[in-house]
């Protein structure tokens, strides 16, 4: 833990700061282009975010996207629930996010 404030509402659009994270508005919009439809989108973002990152940096922000985009589609496509003792300790994080919007929120059923 770094002691710094993130400010999760840009992970729903509710924001356009950079969330207290360096370059956090560049990350979204480029994570919101790779995961749409719009290739102008993309190819403008990651031009974008080449100019912020080192390669390095670029690489891991690309995989980040990737790994996650994966592990949760096997997850949701499986069926697998939040693990019990997660519920607790994630309550208030799940509803901050408004994970319920998603529909594989049906997975995990509440109690």
């Amino acid at each position: 833990m770094t002691g710094t404030e993130i400010d999760l509402s840009a992970v729903n659009g509710s924001t356009g700061s950079d969330a207290g994270i360096e370059h956090g508005s560049q990350l979204i919009a480029f994570t919101e282009a790779v995961m749409g439809n719009d290739e102008a989108a993309l190819r403008r973002e990651r031009a974008a975010l080449r100019k912020l990152l080192t390669d390095e940096q670029f690489v891991d922000v690309a995989a980040t996207i990737g790994a996650f985009n994966v592990v949760d589609r096997i997850a949701d496509s499986t069926g697998i629930p939040l693990d019990e003792m997660m519920k607790p300790m994630s309550a208030d994080l799940r509803q901050e996010l408004n994970l319920k919007r998603f529909r594989s929120s049906a997975n995990t059923r509440e109690g």
